[in-house]
């Protein structure tokens, strides 16, 4: 009897022990998956129309799809890298993002500004350090041209984040950098709907 179920209901009924094999199964592989969730990938979906065209929400002002893209964040690679400029990232809304966009729990943004970085907007195109930034996956309509801005240098540990779509996304323009501490994980796959399964 190798299996150590096998072993502990020795002498039971043939009918119990199947039924505590299950059991032990059944737990094991919830206790698996929660794991998984926990540490390894979780799946998200987005709500918003901040991220189009990049990730497509469903049934809202600027949507392009029927369906929201769901998608899956690396939980653990921030323990062995750092964040990088350009990445598609998964974060716990800051309390002042909170307060700013009436909604909380998670947001899906791309990292725009890092730690010891100057962020400006000139009619609607971002200058890092003075730079002008290669942002090919905003369209030019969908731009925020406004007056120039020019926010704080980004704190030690901190990110500076934007949606895609411009001017619908609520982001570090209004509330400020997101601490590391916030960022759950880069995106790194789309799996629903079938026709916009891709890896990043």
């Amino acid at each position: 009897m190798r299996n150590p179920v096998d072993r502990l209901t020795r002498g039971l009924p043939n009918g119990w022990r199947v039924t505590i094999d299950w059991v032990v199964t059944i737990v094991g592989a919830v206790a698996i998956v929660l794991a998984i969730k926990a540490w390894v990938v979780n799946p998200y979906r987005i709500p918003s129309s901040s991220m189009e065209p990049t990730l497509h929400c469903a049934d809202g002002a600027g949507c392009l799809a029927g369906y929201s893209d769901r998608v899956l964040a690396n939980r653990f690679i921030y323990r062995f890298r750092e964040p990088e400029r350009g990445e598609v990232v998964v974060f716990e809304t800051p309390a002042r993002a909170r307060e700013r966009c009436g909604a909380g729990g998670t947001f899906v943004k791309r990292i725009v500004g890092l730690p010891g970085d100057k962020i400006s907007e000139r009619e609607g195109v971002m200058y890092v350090n003075g730079k002008r930034l290669k942002e090919p996956y905003v369209e030019a309509e969908r731009r925020d041209i406004g007056e120039t801005e020019t926010w704080p240098r980004i704190p030690p540990d901190n990110y500076f984040m934007l949606g895609d779509n411009r001017n619908q996304s609520c982001d570090s323009r209004r509330w400020g950098p997101v601490p590391r501490e916030n960022l759950i994980g880069p995106v790194f796959a789309t799996y629903w709907p079938p026709k916009r399964i891709s890896v990043r």
